[in-house]
């Protein structure tokens, strides 16, 4: 007997959550809701240097055009939160949490295919994506009823909080959706008010030129000489709207070990990074997303640390990467490092 529309969904979610997502809900497949308002940002200018933004726009707003015969969404959170570091005190950077150890594409592209394949077997044909497909995910995860979108643009689940991957399956099943969750952040502006370069201009309002996961992630150039105080010691990516979302205070720590902290990323110091050399960089980075940006990007969010600090102990390492170092990127960052510290120092003095 051919199992019917409703146990094929429950199928599905029953296999989704077999292979470690931590919620899974079904959206309908019709132009994204807030799709007029993707094409104002991108407009607008503020996704920056994300130029794959400003194509296939219209495939983004809407997943028919993704898929012929796409009838349904299988929205996807799998909760990456890996607590607090125990070692954490004693670190001199801060990274996004999310890149403690592998890269998250990887570990979500399997289990992917193997939802994938589990619904070809119920009868469906499937386009799935993990941040690398043309979707407006959250507008789809909020249509399914999981989560919601917060002030910070952050996708925000009940019970999970904001320490959540997004991925979804386009498929020509013929589900039932789920229903959707209210807004649930009420007037806290709390990510609003914490953002440190201000990239938060409004509720659900973004201007990614500022905000720091940008700066020291997406962005390949200089950083404005403005925002560099205000990146403090992030080296890679930014978690205050997540760390002072009251959503977070149900946060439990992922099943996932994969990302769970990974030694190696924390048993170097920032001088450490300022020495680091390509085939060293490519052997500590190996399965982290921090690979993604390249040794050059990465020295160059090291400097603004280390000048942020401005601790006079880092000049004879900043000066002899100045020496040794060809890269213009690493080289400008390093001369404003030596820079701040000198004229902290002599601050100091007078």
């Amino acid at each position: 007997m051919e199992a019917g529309p409703d146990q094929i969904k429950s199928n599905i979610k029953f296999i989704a959550k077999s292979l470690g997502f931590s919620d899974c809900r079904i959206a309908k497949v019709k132009p994204a809701t807030h799709g007029d308002r993707f094409r104002e940002w991108v407009d607008d200018g503020t996704a920056g240097d994300m130029k794959w933004l400003e194509r296939n726009v219209e495939r983004r707003i809407n997943p028919a055009e993704v898929l012929e015969g796409a009838k349904s969404m299988v929205c996807l959170a799998l909760n990456y939160y890996p607590g607090e570091h125990d070692e954490e005190q004693g670190i001199d950077y801060k990274i996004a949490r999310y890149a403690w150890n592998e890269d998250y594409h990887d570990i979500i592209e399997d289990k992917l295919r193997d939802l994938n394949i589990a619904m070809e077997e119920l009868g469906g044909n499937q386009r799935f994506y993990v941040d690398t497909g043309p979707v407006l995910e959250r507008d789809f995860a909020s249509d399914s009823g999981l989560g919601w979108n917060g002030k910070s643009t952050v996708q925000i689940h009940k019970s999970l909080g904001a320490w959540t991957f997004l991925c979804e399956l386009i498929t020509t099943l013929d589900l039932e959706p789920d229903a959707p969750l209210s807004d649930h952040c009420g007037k806290c502006t709390r990510c609003i008010d914490h953002c440190p370069t201000h990239a938060i201009t409004g509720p659900r309002e973004m201007d990614a030129r500022r905000c720091i996961s940008y700066l020291t992630i997406e962005s390949k150039g200089s950083i404005p000489e403005e925002l560099r105080p205000l990146m403090g010691d992030r080296i890679y990516g930014c978690d205050v709207c997540l760390e002072v979302c009251p959503w977070n205070r149900f946060a439990k720590i992922s099943q996932e070990t994969k990302l769970h902290a990974k030694a190696e990323i924390f048993e170097h110091s920032l001088q450490d990074f300022l020495m680091i050399t390509e085939e060293e960089f490519r052997e500590v980075f190996a399965k982290s997303p921090i690979k993604r940006i390249k040794r050059p990007a990465f020295i160059r969010n090291v400097c603004v640390a280390v000048g942020n600090r401005a601790d006079q102990a880092d000049l004879p390492v900043l000066e002899n990467l100045i020496l040794t170092e060809e890269n213009p990127l690493i080289l400008e960052h390093a001369e404003w490092a030596v820079k701040q510290i000198k004229e902290a120092a002599l601050s100091h003095t007078t």
